[in-house]
């Protein structure tokens, strides 16, 4: 499995990073570190500068074994106020993975291209109060629900699929152009949104380790069908959510071009050569979230009715490849405290297929679990595991890993993940992407 590189080799440089960087503080010491002055949203007066720098490697262990990340990524922010309660915000980052490069002969040149450098603007934005309403205008994050580990009820965020769900949800959401109003009431929370100019999922090119089409050679030409900045090609939705009797509920309905893209297949009649497109079809969203504290453990779930969504089937009568079914994807859990230092999490989640048709790679229903805990050693370690599986088949994520803390600005983090299952698998498809990581970031 080391034959290339070594174990002593890794354990060294895991050591040697680790032994260089801890964590970051609570949110009280991270707000006295960013701040550079006070902000007076009346008057107008403070200006305040935040960003952090990291730099994280992996090494893939199958044989044979290669480096698969070197990244480093610098993001810088700023936000202040304008007078009248108008608050504004801008960031934006710069990263570079030269492992793609470094290991040329894994890589095709579509893969390194994707993955050498990315320039994006996060967040640009200005909120405006109207009364008991606020506006938000420009680039920004809209999260409508958060499950551990999984997207379900956040359908308003693309996402940087790239390394598939593993990296931080905050690292990997990519935000919307849109034009979001908020009613806040006593109890009541009511939010419409308008997304004129979207952004989509970024899944990477054949050959790349995460990429989700496993049977595509590297090296093929996929089309990316994207779709123009035309106004019909807007997304909008509307969600409200309420407290009751301790109950925190939420509705939502969305209308938008799926960020996740579908796979168009077409063969070539006379050699039967398939040409390969992504595009983005129009879907339908309708869904719900709750929440309860019940003291010992918080109660928490999510479900989503979609109508519009294309799947890809091995029937040859399938036009471009693929069947529609209407689906409903939903997940409930419970985080559990105790005795200070354990945190647990569990979750069943499940998808719904209403009209699987023969040749569709899944199951009527989809069921799966994920588990988690978390266990802090003082204040300097925290030790995680997070496994998730499938429940129709032998298909799992395992997800170790380590956090080093020791100074408000800094975070080191150790870990591995493990893929297994069969190639069509949610997880199995990536089972030749087994690493070892170390990622290292600083706060200012």
């Amino acid at each position: 499995m080391f034959r290339h590189f070594g174990f002593k080799q890794l354990a060294a440089s895991l050591l040697l990073i680790g032994s260089a960087a801890a964590t970051a503080a609570d949110d009280v010491d991270l707000d006295a570190l960013l701040r550079v002055g006070a902000a007076d949203a009346q008057s107008g007066s403070g200006f305040k500068l935040s960003g952090y720098a990291d730099f994280g490697a992996a090494y893939t262990l199958p044989d044979p074994g290669h480096w698969s990340k070197l990244s480093a990524r610098v993001e810088l922010g700023a936000s202040g106020a304008l007078g009248s309660g108008v608050k504004w915000k801008l960031s934006g980052r710069f990263a570079a993975d030269g492992a793609p490069d470094l290991e040329s002969q894994y890589y095709p040149g579509a893969v390194r291209r994707d993955q050498r450098t990315d320039v994006s603007i996060r967040e640009a934005y200005l909120d405006v109060p109207v009364g008991d309403w606020e506006f938000r205008l420009g680039r920004q994050h809209v999260v409508w629900g958060e499950m551990v580990g999984f997207f379900f009820a956040d359908v308003v965020s693309a996402r940087d699929m790239r390394e598939f769900l593993l990296p931080e949800f905050e690292s990997l959401r990519i935000p919307q152009w849109a034009v979001r109003a908020e009613y806040f009431g006593e109890e009541t929370h009511f939010e419409l949104l308008w997304v004129p100019f979207a952004s989509y999922d970024r899944i990477g090119k054949p050959g790349a380790d995460f990429y989700p089409y496993p049977h595509i050679a590297a090296g093929t030409h996929v089309h990316e069908d994207r779709p123009a900045n035309d106004l019909r090609n807007g997304n909008w939705g509307l969600r409200v959510s309420r407290l009751m009797a301790g109950w925190d509920l939420s509705g939502f309905y969305y209308n938008s071009l799926n960020v996740e893209p579908t796979l168009y297949t077409r063969f070539d009649p006379l050699t039967l050569t398939p040409a390969y497109a992504l595009r983005q079809d129009r879907i339908r969203q309708l869904g719900a979230t709750f929440s309860k504290d019940l003291g010992q453990f918080v109660l928490k779930g999510e479900t989503v009715y979609t109508r519009g969504r294309r799947f890809n089937t091995t029937d040859p009568g399938a036009a471009y490849g693929l069947k529609a079914s209407d689906t409903l994807d939903y997940a409930i859990g419970v985080d559990i405290p105790f005795d200070s230092v354990w945190r647990f999490n569990v979750q069943y989640f499940a998808r719904e297929h209403y009209d699987r048709a023969r040749g569709m790679l899944v199951d009527r229903a989809e069921r799966g679990v994920t588990f988690q805990v978390v266990r802090e050693f003082g204040s300097d370690f925290e030790f995680e595991v997070l496994a998730a599986s499938s429940l129709n088949r032998e298909d799992y994520m395992l997800r170790p890993k380590l956090t080093w803390k020791f100074a408000p600005e800094w975070r080191a983090i150790m870990g591995y993940d493990h893929f297994e299952g069969r190639s069509t698998g949610l997880f199995g498809r990536f089972d030749a992407a087994d690493r070892a990581y170390v990622e290292v970031r600083r706060w200012f």
